[in-house]
């Protein structure tokens, strides 16, 4: 899986309603994705909230996002939480529902030791036979991973053979290159700083970006990797509002608010979180295409 895994790895939101997870909405979200040509599907991302999900609500997610793919695309399941237990829980049930890999960000309420985010990581490995991506986003999970401890990991864990580094510090994924001697693959989740780490390498870009405006999204890959970098600066120079907009946002709030002025049902965003007021809206009509 680490090989095939590339290019534009689309985040969908989880749609909800009163009665919880909007099975049909959250299908229709995923089939746009996978028409307008994503390269994997990654349910249960930050996008997805799936930190506001109950346990009965992962497992639904989960099923209905495979079942939805159906086998066309890769899919990458976001499995984190606060415990190993649950984290391995909800791993395990990715992996038998078909999910091709996992990712896994360490939550932590107490401040995690490098000793003890490489423990929770062989945990969830061992009970594994799909690869693992180690998620690196400090501001969503108060964990910060250095690249020497992900090149480590990589090393010694088994089945964790990817990393999704989000912190928007090229220096970071360029280490990391660096550090494995280009054997560890790094995915950009920084939507801001696409350009910059495709060009230095990463295998491709996690983003929401695609639910609002697949195309442009695509052609920046593509442009990419045809070294096409004039092509590729002016679909960046394109994207960077909304891309911008969406991360300053919350994803979860901006992408669905998005979506439902595209005329796709997405549901609100679960509390605490807050639809986006009248003025975001506005805001956000001008970036979207038509």
């Amino acid at each position: 899986m680490a090989a095939s895994l590339h290019g534009i790895i689309g985040y969908p939101v989880t749609p909800l309603d009163d009665d919880g997870v909007d099975i049909a909405g959250l299908r229709s979200v995923i089939e746009r994705l996978v028409d307008a040509g994503v390269h994997a599907i990654a349910p249960l991302g930050s996008t997805g909230e799936l930190a506001y999900l109950s346990e009965d609500e992962f497992d639904l997610v989960v099923d209905a996002s495979i079942a939805a793919v159906a086998g066309r695309l890769p899919v990458l399941v976001g499995v984190s939480d606060l415990t190993t237990a649950r984290t391995v829980r909800r791993a395990r049930y990715a992996a038998r529902a078909g999910a091709d890999a996992v990712m896994v960000a360490p939550v932590a309420y107490w401040k995690l030791s490098d000793r003890e985010v490489f423990t929770h990581f062989a945990a969830i490995s061992d009970a594994l036979d799909i690869d693992i991506v180690a998620y690196n986003n400090p501001a969503t999970s108060g964990v910060d991973m250095s690249p020497e401890l992900l090149v480590a990991m990589f090393e010694g864990i088994e089945h964790v053979t990817m990393v999704k580094e989000s912190t928007g510090d090229l220096s970071r994924m360029l280490r990391i290159k660096a550090l494995s001697d280009g054997r560890l693959p790094f995915f950009n989740g920084s939507n801001p700083l696409v350009l910059d780490a495709l060009q230095a390498g990463a295998a491709g870009w996690c983003t929401a970006a695609p639910n609002l405006r697949p195309q442009p999204s695509l052609d920046l890959y593509a442009a990419v990797r045809a070294g096409d970098l004039e092509s590729a600066r002016a679909c960046y120079d394109d994207l960077r509002p909304l891309l911008e907009f969406i991360v300053a946002g919350g994803l979860p709030t901006t992408v669905k608010a998005g979506l439902e002025l595209l005329g796709v049902a997405a549901g609100e965003p679960r509390r605490p979180l807050l639809p986006l007021d009248e003025a975001g809206r506005a805001q956000l009509r001008l970036l979207l295409p038509g």
